[in-house]
């Protein structure tokens, strides 16, 4: 385990998932997810037998938070036992190609946003304040290709230093979590190395990556009612769970949090 020693000084900088932890936006792609999933097992039932619904609480977290579209498809299909060919990126939404499920869902993503603002948490918002003035610098990271633009309307991108998102994943190659590409690349940016660099995860592949990139804190956030998330992300390794992003703040930089 990598977790920072009583006495040894706090990371330099820090690296956000930015789903779930900076923007309250997790369960709009968790119930796209649903509507894609629920409408492909359906029509897979002949070959693939009556499946269950998809659960958008337990599987999004084990199968799909954290995950490119195409990944966290093959994922949760392969858990249900079901094959699909690969496809291609340009399918169009259907059934027949892990590709297509993909775009099933971001169908249904952008079906969502019609109704939906989608807005920052507020301890976000105040926990990257602290640490700007503290001189830790933020990076935010995700797998969506649509995380710039809400960080530009919610106003967080002030606070950050860098932001990786999907679009910067597709256009340098990087490997979607739980490979620690994202987050190395993020840190990179930010001009630290994962030695002396937080990561702040919700998504339980995401954990993973930050474990096995080597960075000095891996922290999981459980924002659920019950922490019933806090027991899978300690054994994804995580070296400390809190329940936001304030508390981290001051837990791990102290009084000047």
């Amino acid at each position: 385990m990598n977790a920072r020693r009583a006495g040894s000084p706090p990371p330099q900088a820090v690296v956000c998932d930015t789903d779930g932890v900076l923007l309250d936006s997790a369960a709009v792609h968790a119930t796209a997810w649903k509507r894609a999933f629920d409408a492909c097992l359906d029509r897979l039932a002949p070959e693939a037998g009556r499946q269950a619904p998809f659960d958008a609480d337990t599987e999004y977290r084990r199968y799909v938070d954290g995950r490119s579209r195409y990944d966290g498809a093959e994922a949760f299909l392969a858990a249900r036992g079901i094959r699909l060919p690969p496809g291609d990126p340009g399918d169009p939404p259907g059934c027949g190609t892990v590709w297509a499920v993909a775009a099933g869902k971001e169908a249904a993503f952008q079906d969502a946003l019609d109704g939906v603002q989608v807005a920052c948490y507020e301890d976000a918002a105040e926990a990257l304040a602290v640490l700007r003035s503290l001189g830790v610098p933020c990076a935010a990271v995700s797998a969506s290709r649509h995380a710039r633009a809400f960080l530009d309307v919610t106003g967080l991108h002030h606070f950050l230093a860098a932001v990786v998102d999907g679009e910067d994943a597709a256009r340098i190659g990087l490997a979607g979590k739980p490979d620690p590409a994202l987050f190395l690349h993020a840190a990179g940016l930010l001009g630290t190395d994962p030695g002396h660099t937080a990561v702040v995860e919700d998504a339980l592949a995401g954990v993973r990556a930050g474990r096995r990139g080597g960075f000095c804190l891996v922290v999981g956030l459980d924002r659920t009612a019950d922490a019933h998330a806090t027991p899978d992300l300690r054994g994804e390794g995580a070296d400390l769970v809190v329940p936001d992003l304030v508390t981290l703040v001051r837990s791990v930089w102290g009084e000047r949090g």
